[in-house]
């Protein structure tokens, strides 16, 4: 099938890379040339301008956008005016799903089909695969049936399901415009909350041989009844990989885990700022709109919000008024 690609970044690159190793026809555009060059010389078509992107591609034409969630609405402004009627745009950034519904209206006054794809597989999606979020309607999505099949993971796995239809193979048409980018937000608020309680849980490992530190040296912090409980010199690169095989809390994130400790068991080459890209705080409004409860997400994104130092202020405030009501001076 003929694809066009808009957005070469790591997603965009590898998922071109991926539909050309299946033998699909790729057209290809990024602001910076140099990325497109080097899609060409694996197989792709290089387009220089949007223009002769919509110049290469056969109508009906279906074109993907790889973009930040911030530049799509730029993107799709300058596209619109350049397609024909049942061509498809399909956004596989993390968007909004409130700009999918209206991205969707606005292209259909145009008779242009508009699906959004939440996309989930990172820099890992070239050998292992996507899986792909779909919202839009059946038609369009049911004619991008080969583009999905061929970036989705696939059924060679022992929990293949026939019954569970194309979900089993990675890809899942969730439902109508925004449906796609719904799930993915949803999807990216649960990994906020995983990711959360493997590192608090590993902090802890890290932590459990300061029993004796802390009796002796840690003024700030009452004493321990028991310091000889908290003596352990973890191997948290090794519980890491222990925990991989057989454990109940094993997944993927838990494997890219044990990845990052073996290489840095100190962790000493990160800063510890954790950036959120959006998902985790559009997952909360939609919980306050219909009062779901989310207590774990909402602790993720704002511990995400504190190792950026947006507590400092709150922190030197608390240790004001230890000071005030108690004359507890701040240990320096």
């Amino acid at each position: 099938m003929q694809l066009g690609m808009i957005g070469l970044g790591r997603m965009g690159a590898n998922m071109t890379r991926r539909l050309l190793r299946r033998g699909h026809d790729l057209v290809v555009y990024d602001a910076v040339p140099a990325a497109a060059q080097a899609l060409v010389d694996e197989g792709a078509r290089r387009a220089a301008t949007l223009e002769d992107l919509v110049a290469q591609l056969a109508p009906p034409r279906a074109i993907w956008l790889m973009v930040p969630a911030a530049i799509v609405a730029s993107v799709v402004a300058k596209l619109a005016p350049l397609l024909q009627a049942n061509d498809i745009v399909i956004d596989g950034g993390n968007s909004d799903y409130r700009d999918a519904i209206v991205r969707h209206r606005e292209l259909a006054a145009r008779a242009v089909h508009f699906v959004d794809v939440g996309t989930s597989g990172g820099v890992w999606g070239l050998e292992n695969g996507y899986c792909l979020m779909i919202g839009g309607d059946s038609e369009p999505v049911q004619r991008l049936t080969p583009i999905f099949e061929a970036l989705a993971p696939g059924s060679n796995d022992f929990s293949f399901d026939a019954d569970a239809g194309s979900a089993a193979r990675g890809y899942l048409h969730c439902g109508p415009a925004g449906a796609g980018h719904f799930v993915k937000m949803i999807h990216n608020g649960i990994e906020y909350g995983l990711m959360a309680a493997y590192a608090e849980g590993f902090n802890l490992l890290a932590h459990a041989d300061r029993g004796e530190e802390r009796q002796a040296h840690d003024a700030e912090t009452a004493p321990l009844a028991d310091p000889e409980a908290y003596r352990y010199r973890f191997d948290v690169a090794a519980i890491a990989e222990v925990w991989r095989h057989g454990s109940v809390v094993r997944s993927w994130l838990l494997d890219l885990t044990a990845a990052a400790l073996r290489d840095d068991p100190r962790l000493d080459r990160y800063a510890g700022r954790v950036s959120d890209s959006g998902e985790g705080r559009w997952t909360l409004k939609a919980a306050i709109d219909l009062a779901v409860p989310m207590p774990t997400l909402a602790s993720a994104l704002f511990a995400r919000f504190g190792s950026r130092g947006e507590d400092a202020y709150a922190n030197k405030l608390l240790s004001a008024m230890r000071e005030q009501f108690g004359g507890h001076a701040e240990k320096k």
